[in-house]
């Protein structure tokens, strides 16, 4: 009986993991030119939200690349604005959900509190990535699909720049 029991927890706690991963099986519908925007437009405001969190409590290093980081953010965001409107759609993005918690100001100077903020990057970037490599197997606008292919590389080169810099530090 207990077998049992382990045997549909575990299975009630992987599908609620890929539930609230938002990870698509084989089974079910390719992301839309909606979902790809508010999936771009929530990556925006995590990256928003890192350069307000290492203006508070990073060093010039931190800080230098959280506002590099906003900046494309930025311009990712009105590129993806114009496109928006070409298509008509009208994404709702929720509210901003918590980041990870970055390490505390008396910590912003050491390699911890870098380590931190390259780590609370990298599964957001690996979503995104994702998203868009999900997207282009069947997309659904032309300026779209070129806008991710476009993207695709400098993410993932951004994402192995962050792994780098936290197994450096």
């Amino acid at each position: 009986m207990r077998i049992f029991v382990a045997i549909i927890l575990l299975f009630i706690s992987t599908a609620a993991f890929a539930d609230n991963a938002g990870e698509r099986t084989d089974g079910q519908r390719p992301p839309t030119a909606t979902d790809v925007i508010v999936g771009l437009y929530t990556f925006g405001r995590f990256q928003q939200g890192l350069l307000e969190s290492a203006d508070l409590k990073g060093n010039a290093e931190v800080k230098n690349l959280a506002a590099l980081r906003a900046d494309e953010a930025a311009r990712r965001d009105k590129a993806l604005k114009e496109i928006q409107v070409a298509i008509g759609a009208e994404p709702h993005v929720g509210k901003p959900t918590a980041g990870a918690s970055l390490a505390e100001p008396d910590d912003s100077e050491g390699p911890a509190y870098i380590r931190t903020f390259f780590a609370a990057q990298i599964p957001e970037y690996e979503s995104a990535i994702g998203l868009l490599e999900r997207y282009l197997k069947a997309p659904d606008n032309s300026a779209l699909a070129a806008f991710a292919r476009e993207q695709l590389p400098l993410l993932r080169s951004q994402v192995k720049d962050a792994e780098r810099t936290m197994a450096d530090k």
